[in-house]
């Protein structure tokens, strides 16, 4: 039955965290720590799929955590035969975006940043930890290490996302994200990337809190709205994590 298949590969991510990443996690957490106490701030970019939302004002959940997104549009239309023509100069737009976008935003350095690559190939998350880390912005990167050594780059340094970052959180998906044969499909179906990541940053955070709870400065958290007092819980974590910053 593929409910029970897929089931089943989901408890052997949470063995393999559990088994394996629990030091990248500590390491993860103290750069988080480091951060927050001291004037800094802590970011999530894309995930996959918008599985970062899980981190953002959730119930439960650190106030501190923000998400980093950002688009450059240009409105210069030509003629289609002008189209294509070459530059003066080398340029790769996406690159380029990705730069001018931690010019133009809030990064500093003593930050954070959260990003993703499930496959550790693609060339904005490793361009975005490059730049990041230029900046002094401390990267904590998803990824699957294993995903990752069966494939090439698609950055022009050659780099895959696990050599680009401060830590690795490897996710232990497979090559190909999905992992149940089904009869009658010619592949594997049913990712496992999604509940790895958000497992995975819920780990982070988890452990952030309780390092600052316990040394006896615990960030802003939030109540959900829907419980009795919540909406004043939350107005008033809201309220602490703009004049703390954490």
């Amino acid at each position: 039955m593929i409910p029970l298949k897929y089931l089943d590969a989901v408890r052997g991510i949470l063995d393999h965290l559990q088994q394996t990443q629990l030091s990248a996690v500590e390491q993860a957490a103290d750069l988080v720590v480091e951060s927050l106490t001291h004037s800094g701030a802590v970011f999530c970019h894309g995930i996959g799929h918008g599985n970062e939302g899980d981190f953002i004002n959730r119930a439960g959940g650190l106030a501190a955590v923000q998400p980093f997104t950002f688009s450059v549009n240009v409105n210069d239309a030509v003629a289609e035969c002008l189209r294509g023509r070459p530059r003066p100069e080398p340029f790769e737009r996406d690159l380029e975006s990705v730069r001018f976008a931690l010019r133009a935003g809030n990064l500093r350095s003593g930050d954070v940043m959260l990003v993703s690559s499930v496959s550790g190939r693609n060339r904005t998350p490793i361009e975005l930890a490059l730049a990041c880390r230029q900046m002094g912005v401390k990267v904590i990167g998803f990824t699957s290490l294993d995903y990752s050594s069966q494939v090439d780059s698609l950055h022009p340094s050659g780099k895959k996302l696990f050599e680009a970052v401060d830590v690795v959180i490897d996710i232990g998906v497979p090559f190909g994200d999905a992992a149940v044969d089904v009869p009658g499909m010619e592949f594997k179906l049913l990712p496992l990337s999604g509940v790895a990541m958000i497992v995975s940053g819920w780990l982070i955070w988890g452990r952030a809190i309780e390092k600052m709870a316990a040394a006896g400065n615990p960030p802003s958290v939030f109540m959900s709205v829907n419980r009795e007092g919540g909406v004043e819980h939350y107005e008033k974590a809201r309220a602490q994590f703009n004049r703390k910053g954490y």
